[in-house]
């Protein structure tokens, strides 16, 4: 009896060392299960068997016909180097030329002589006005009556499409599967039988069999709908149990004082917050007095009042005697923090020093870069606890940072934080803190039950009165050059009313950052992103000269960034050519127009992010998004739906449906390759919500999953500990 491979046996022993080493390195793929689990990406059918004579309807698609060879020469080109089969079918209907290349002739050579018979399938090409087949495949057929029962099934058989690679294509893929297909008997179910049978699923063996091997599309239905659903359960089942093992964790409740910093803080506010506002606050503070950590997503569109929902958890926590970190993923943004929280606290940020109020609390800044003598004074007012409220980089995560009494951690844009880093800020609590994560990325409902299931979201959809509406166009600098001279004069004449401006470029250009080394394959051939240096020296020199323009990078020392950072919010700096670095966080509502370069090579909820930067205050915004993509292009729809809505909601799931999940699902920060390989977090709404549901049952009647073994082993096999750690955080 043939070997059946065992389902975490290295793909070595079944495969081989040469085609193993291509699975592992290109694909990520080690065992028999992860090849099991490497799934078609579509399936090619071969065809109705069809005629020679109607294949001229046919340019460009995947054909199956049967014929008899009528001659086969070999043909050299390049001084003989080059070797060229060129066979010549007929099928009484008509003619057809199939050809093969290089070291790919000899096979097909000795297989296909005159008068034999064979199947051919490939996709119909033209070259030098004939009609052809690139090196088609072929099954040669024998000459008794049942060929052409053999030939019917070869044509209507599916034929799966592998994710692939240059060093093994599909079909080589296919063949590996094959080896390692009888193994699937071996697959332990991890669905519970009740669920499964509940919701008529077919058992996973047969899912296995049936979506690499399909006899109909019917069956390749059953197997999807199946494999989602062991994919959105044991993904729900992993944060259901992080959402159960944190409820048991006990956290200091934290209330706020009456009369205390929060009241102080409140009395003083020039306006009211919004109903949306009031209402996370609520929430929040109700989580704060439980004991066990708060674990909560504050989700907001751009401006929505985050910062101010985050500052008055802060306070409260202060009020009960504990102090509030706020990690931010640059120093330009922690600055921006700093700045924007003590205004807004005024002498209430100043407890214990001269001219400060009796309530207050000092409100300190820690970033990489600061002198030494300013580290040691903030690193001592946390030891001590004469800080309540510290602002800063992952500096704050160094084994020298000391709190009195850490009770709140705020992460700001957590996307940008690795899963190590949320967690060493974490521990220096003496019990858990409790922990508030802020994104202004809006995000679909089924996508924050996938990625933050462990979370409990919030959502800010309101902005403060007095915000002004944004506009938005697509410029399109090649097709329409004088478009890009009015979008400059635009900005000349809003810096003329005394407004400000931005120009977001993708790349910095201060020759460090060499463009051919970042461009991907598929860009090769278009010119290399616009940069920061040289648009902004243009613009000076150009359309824009005498309007003071300045630039703004993440390479440039701490201190110039800071610098012109606090002269363009001062209003000095009139023109800010920047990199992404504005993208969240920077506050300068006299800034009423951006120009973003290029802007097709940024995502869509980056686009929606930057374009929140301006019309923060009483005059209208304008956002202008340059590029020279062709206006047919999915590049110019994608600019299209930005410049349409201001929805952060909406475009999050237009950005969805245009990229991968892997890049949803944080594959970055986990370090891992994406556990979801069927399931589509937009379109499986209903199966991700269901299968929530179920898991929490689950998980609630057994939280070690004793009685389900299936379910365990499941666990530990998609969510190795990588992944399991960076489920933990979100």
């Amino acid at each position: 009896m043939e070997h059946v491979p065992a389902l975490d046996e290295d793909l070595k022993k079944t495969l081989g060392p040469a085609t193993a080493k291509v699975l592992a390195e290109q694909l990520g793929l080690h065992t028999a299960l992860d090849l099991l689990h490497h799934y078609p990406r579509r399936y090619a059918e071969r065809g109705e068997l069809t005629s020679l004579a109607e294949l001229a309807d046919q340019i460009d698609e995947h054909v199956t016909v049967v014929a008899q060879v009528a001659d086969a020469r070999i043909l050299t080109f390049n001084g003989g180097r080059g070797k060229r089969l060129e066979v010549t079918i007929t099928d009484g209907s008509g003619r057809l030329q199939l050809v093969f290349f290089g070291a790919g002739v000899h096979k097909p050579h000795k297989d296909l002589l005159p008068g034999s018979r064979a199947m051919f399938a490939g996709k119909v090409s033209k070259f030098n006005h004939k009609l052809q087949l690139a090196h088609p495949a072929y099954e040669p057929l024998s000459a008794d009556a049942s060929d052409r029962d053999a030939a019917t099934a070869f044509a209507s058989q599916l034929i799966p499409i592998y994710p692939a690679c240059a060093k093994l294509e599909s079909w080589k893929i296919a063949k590996c599967v094959d080896a390692v297909l009888p193994s699937a008997q071996e697959a332990v179910d991890p669905l519970p039988p009740a669920l499964r049978e509940g919701r008529g699923l077919v058992p996973l063996t047969e899912a296995l069999l049936k979506i690499h091997r399909p006899g109909t599309k019917a069956d390749i239905e059953d197997a999807r709908q199946r494999l989602k659903w062991d994919e959105a359960f044991v993904l729900q089942v992993a944060l259901a149990r992080r959402r159960h093992a944190d409820s048991q964790l006990p956290a200091v409740p934290r209330r706020p004082l009456p009369g205390g910093l929060l009241d102080a803080f409140d009395a003083k506010l020039p306006f009211t917050l919004t109903q949306g506002q009031e209402t996370v606050s609520k929430e929040i503070f109700d989580d704060l007095a439980t004991d066990h950590p708060m674990h909560r997503l504050l989700q907001g569109e751009v401006g929505s009042g985050k910062t101010m929902v985050a500052l008055r958890a802060m306070l409260a926590v202060v009020d009960s005697g504990g102090q509030a970190a706020m990690l931010a993923p640059t120093e330009v943004l922690a600055q921006q923090h700093h700045r924007s929280i003590t205004e807004m606290m005024g002498e209430l940020a100043e407890g214990g020093m001269l001219g400060g109020s009796d309530q207050g609390t000092k409100v300190v800044l820690l970033t990489g870069s600061m002198g030494m003598p300013a580290r040691r004074q903030a690193l001592l007012d946390l030891v001590t606890g004469e800080a309540g409220i510290v602002i800063g980089t992952h500096a704050l995560i160094e084994d020298k940072v000391q709190f009195h009494d850490l009770g709140l951690v705020v992460v700001d844009e957590q996307h940008r934080f690795g899963v190590e880093q949320r967690d060493a800020l974490r521990s220096k609590g003496k019990q858990p803190p409790h922990l508030l994560v802020m994104t202004a990325t809006p995000i679909p409902r089924t996508v924050a039950m996938t990625v933050f299931g462990d979370l409990e979201t919030s959502v800010l959809d309101q902005l403060p009165a007095g915000r002004s509406p944004i506009a938005t166009h697509v410029v399109p600098s090649k097709d329409k050059p004088h478009f890009l001279a009015r979008a400059w004069e635009r900005v000349r004449e809003e810096v003329e009313k005394g407004h400000q401006a931005y120009v977001v470029c993708p790349r910095i250009g201060d020759g460090e950052d060499d463009p051919k080394k970042k461009q991907a394959a598929d860009e090769a051939d278009r010119r290399p992103p616009l940069a920061v240096v040289e648009i902004a020296e243009q613009l000076a020199r150009g359309p824009l000269a005498g309007t003071g323009v300045e630039v703004l990078h993440g390479r440039m020392d701490p201190a110039d960034k800071d610098d012109v950072m606090r002269r363009f919010a001062a209003g000095e700096v009139k023109v800010l050519v920047a990199t992404t670095v504005i993208e969240v966080g920077v506050n300068v509502p006299n800034s009423t127009v951006m120009v973003i370069m290029d802007a097709d090579r940024f995502g869509v909820s980056q686009l929606h992010q930057l374009r929140g930067r301006v019309g923060r205050g009483s005059a209208p915004g304008l956002c202008l998004l340059v590029s020279e993509m062709h206006e047919a292009s999915p590049a110019r729809a994608r600019l299209a739906a930005v410049a349409a809505t201001l929805d952060g909601f909406e475009l999050s799931r237009i950005d969805l449906e245009q990229r991968r999940e892997g890049d949803v699902l944080g594959q970055a920060q986990s370090g891992v390759r994406s556990s979801l390989r069927m399931l589509a977090v937009i379109e499986d709404e209903e199966v991700i919500a269901e299968a929530r549901e179920e898991a929490t049952r689950v998980v609630a009647e057994d939280p070690a999953l004793e009685r389900l073994p299936g379910l365990r082993t499941a666990l530990e096999a998609l969510l190795d500990t990588e992944r399991e750690q960076y489920l933990e955080k979100g």
